[in-house]
């Protein structure tokens, strides 16, 4: 599918010969001739890049901008401002309203579709943690990310060795930001795997090649993500194209107007720790989905999707495995007489103990209530009974200490096992297993069964 584009422009023209250009390069063209048409359309359509006009009757480009930025529904989209207005003055107000980038009528074809296609690329990517945000939000495990993130304290790395020009920006930078100098192209590939905000490259240096280096960054798993900034010269159209070919996020034009780099260098952290809160709010997400909050052993989901490959492969020919279903005698007395948080308190510390005598692949997982369950690959009954018999003891014999000053309790546990056999299904195997604790609780608690073989 084809990256939409939105054009706002009064000028019908202007908005024809938009359309051809972006069609003629396979883009899904939609248009708008008013700011407040635009400001519809945009939350209607949801375009990949905006390509918005500053000199409109009524509602101008810049105050369309802040209202796109201002919205939730609109404010993750690119907008590229264009304009006949060539001042530094008006450049700085765009930026300052939110635009990605701005450029200047009449346009260099060439540029503005590798700018289009750079802004698209970063909408795809942004688009898929949203949604994936969105699904978790959905079912519970993931909460929503403001997307006001900070654009200050960046840690930033500038890239350049020519003296004069890395100094000018490491000063400037430096009120707000925590930027470095690294003139060495291979010390700024390894710097580049730590911690950053962002890269500011200088595209032309006396001993390496800048684009080379943003190449080799974008290449690498590591600094693949990283927000990276080229400067580069204005003339210079074949480097400029070639940066955002690469992966640039965006160009600053030399002489480096310090003010616009700030600008620049701040819309970057910004994005980028919007994009690292999103990442981390799913890695948080994810492990929501399959960890039991209050023990911290895997869930009955994550329990489900494991043994329905590992039975799978025994049942055909593979190694066994052993399930253990584990349960917590009189645990209801526990809770009728100290209370839940008591009981809580219990049910953590067995999960511990249980975390303490199992390999490190074994599923430890807590099935609901009282009831826990260990998956153990490549296990055969005799050893799966030797760790069933080892959990026991550890449980039983050392009292569980109760926060409060309300003394310590004695817990014991009884453990039902069953092996893969011919033709089982998970819920076969876990059907002996539960067969099994149901003897074990039969026979007066507290101690090991495993079902005798088929």
């Amino acid at each position: 599918m084809s990256a939409k584009i939105l054009v706002v422009d009064d000028i019908e023209a202007n908005v024809r010969l938009l359309d051809a250009k972006l069609s003629a390069e396979y883009y899904d063209v939609v248009s708008a001739t008013s700011g407040l048409a635009a400001l519809d359309m945009a939350k209607r359509e949801q375009p990949d890049v905006i390509l918005l006009d500053i000199m409109m009757p009524g509602m101008d480009g810049f105050e369309v901008c802040q209202r796109l930025k201002a919205d939730s529904t609109t404010r993750h989209i690119p907008v590229v401002m264009v304009t006949a207005l060539d001042g530094r003055e008006d450049r700085l107000r765009g930026l300052d309203a939110g635009a990605d980038d701005f450029i200047t009528k009449p346009f260099d074809e060439a540029i503005l579709m590798a700018r289009v296609k750079a802004l698209t690329r970063l909408k795809q990517v942004t688009d898929e943690l949203r949604q994936r945000e969105a699904e978790g939000h959905k079912i519970g495990v993931i909460e929503t990310v403001s997307a006001r993130s900070e654009g200050n304290g960046g840690r930033i790395m500038i890239v350049d060795d020519r003296t004069r020009q890395a100094e000018h920006m490491l000063r400037h930078l430096s009120d707000d930001h925590r930027p470095f100098i690294e003139p060495d192209a291979e010390a700024a590939r390894t710097a580049a795997k730590g911690p950053l905000d962002l890269v500011i490259i200088n595209a032309v240096n006396s001993e390496f090649d800048g684009l080379r280096l943003l190449a080799n960054l974008r290449s690498d798993p590591t600094s693949r993500a990283v927000p990276i900034l080229v400067v580069v010269d204005p003339d210079d159209r074949q480097r400029m194209i070639k940066a955002l070919e690469l992966g640039a996020n965006d160009i600053v034009a030399r002489p480096v107007d310090t003010s616009e780099l700030l600008v620049r260098a701040r819309t970057q952290v910004r994005r980028k720790r919007y994009a690292d809160a999103l990442k981390q709010n799913l890695d948080q997400g994810l492990e929501k989905a399959v960890t039991d909050q209050l023990t911290g052993l895997f869930n009955r989901r994550y329990m489900d999707t494991q043994l329905k490959p590992l039975v799978r492969r025994a049942a055909e020919g593979g190694p066994s495995v052993s399930a253990l279903i584990l349960d917590i005698d009189h645990f209801k007395q526990v809770n009728d007489t100290y209370g839940h948080d008591v009981g809580d308190e219990v049910l953590q510390e067995f999960a511990l103990r249980l975390a303490a005598n199992v390999r490190a692949m074994d599923m430890a997982c807590r099935m609901g209530g009282e009831e826990f369950v260990i998956i153990m690959p490549e296990t055969e009954a005799p050893f799966a009974y030797s760790v069933a018999e080892r959990i026991r003891l550890h449980v039983g014999g050392t009292s569980f200490p109760i926060r409060g000053g309300q003394g310590r309790l004695h817990v014991t546990i009884s453990i039902g096992i069953a092996t893969t056999q011919r033709g089982d299904t998970p819920e076969s195997l876990l059907k002996r297993a539960d067969e099994a604790l149901y003897r074990a609780k039969a026979e007066g608690r507290n101690r090991v069964v495993v079902p005798p073989a088929a």
